[in-house]
Parts: C-alpha cells; sequence; structure tokens
C-alpha cells in the first residue's frame, strides 16, 4: 500500500487543508509496525518499532545506515481528523495548569500538517526494514522520510526550554 499525504497551505478563508499554490504531494516511504495502536502521551521509550520500506526503496536504500546509532523519522498523523487540527494557541495536552501557547511552541500531533519527527535509536537494518526503539508513531504509520542523525546537525549552543516543557515530557521517554 501507497500512502500519500497532502500538505496543504493556508487558503484565502485562512484554513487549513485549502488548495492553494503552495500545496504539495509527498509519497510515504514506508509503514511503521509496532504494537503501539493508540497515541497515548507518555511511555515510548521502551517501544520497539519496524520501518518497512516500500517500492521502490530497498536494502540498497539503507546500505551504510547501520553504522549510525541513531535516525531522525519524519512520518503522518495520518489519524488525526483534520477538523481537530489547531493552528493557533492551546494549553498543552489540554492542561490548563501549562501556559497557552502557540502550536508551533509544541509538539502536539493535531498541529497543522500533521507531520511528526522524532530522534530514536537504531536497533538494526534488515534488508528493506529499519528496526528503531523510542519512536512515537503508532502501528500503520506512513513514514514520510529516515536521516541518520549526526551530531553537527544537533543544537549548537545552549539549549533551553520553559518549566512546563519539562513537567510535559517527564513521563514521554
Amino acid at each position: 500500500m501507497q500512502a500519500r499525504a497532502a500538505l496543504m497551505g493556508s487558503g484565502a478563508n485562512g484554513r487549513i487543508g485549502a488548495m492553494t499554490e503552495q500545496s504539495w504531494t509527498v509519497q510515504a516511504i514506508g509503514t511503521v509496525t509496532s504494537g503501539r495502536t493508540d497515541a497515548i502521551d507518555d511511555e515510548w521509550g521502551d517501544v520497539t518499532a519496524t520501518i518497512a520500506l516500500l517500492p521502490p526503496l530497498d536494502g540498497r536504500s539503507v546500505a551504510g545506515l547501520d553504522a549510525f546509532s541513531h535516525v531522525e523519522v519524519v512520518f503522518l498523523f495520518d489519524r488525526v481528523d483534520p477538523d481537530a487540527v489547531c493552528v493557533h494557541t492551546r494549553h498543552p495536552r489540554g492542561n490548563r495548569e501549562w501556559p497557552e501557547v502557540g502550536i508551533l511552541a509544541q509538539r502536539a500531533k493535531d498541529r497543522p500538517n500533521r507531520i511528526g519527527m522524532c530522534t530514536c535509536e537504531l536497533v538494526r537494518v534488515d534488508g528493506a526494514a529499519i528496526v528503531v526503539r523510542g519512536l512515537d508513531a503508532i502501528d500503520g504509520t506512513p513514514v514520510l522520510d529516515v536521516k541518520p542523525y549526526m551530531v553537527e546537525f544537533a543544537p549548537r549552543g545552549d539549549v533551553h526550554q520553559p518549566a512546563w516543557s519539562h513537567e510535559l515530557m517527564r513521563d514521554y521517554w
């Protein structure tokens, strides 16, 4: 099965999903197989998942990937209802004890283009299958891209984030 994802710009009425000249179509390169079938917000650290690559990608496409310890996986939150997408502000996870912040200041799944990204441990490469640990994507999720994690792409300089985000992530991994 080849999944397709349409990434839409904002139309004249400001609605996400409106077709505009800034629309693209991307094709899934693989699919996640995982024991996790529900998008629960915590306990992703020990989850092992397999990314099964779709043709024309095959074992040649991942040659040398096993020399890396981690990969970055870009995927589509394909089961988020488009009507649930948030484009402005909200309380992360609906928790009113945390400040109301813009959707681009959080990593929620109901974001404008419903794209997720996760850096996870590379367990092994097995032909056209990539086995990872810590991927926060559920079973059947379309994968848009896989990239090797390189330290040189990590943030340069000091990294800081608000206190509420540390609290939110306390049980995530």
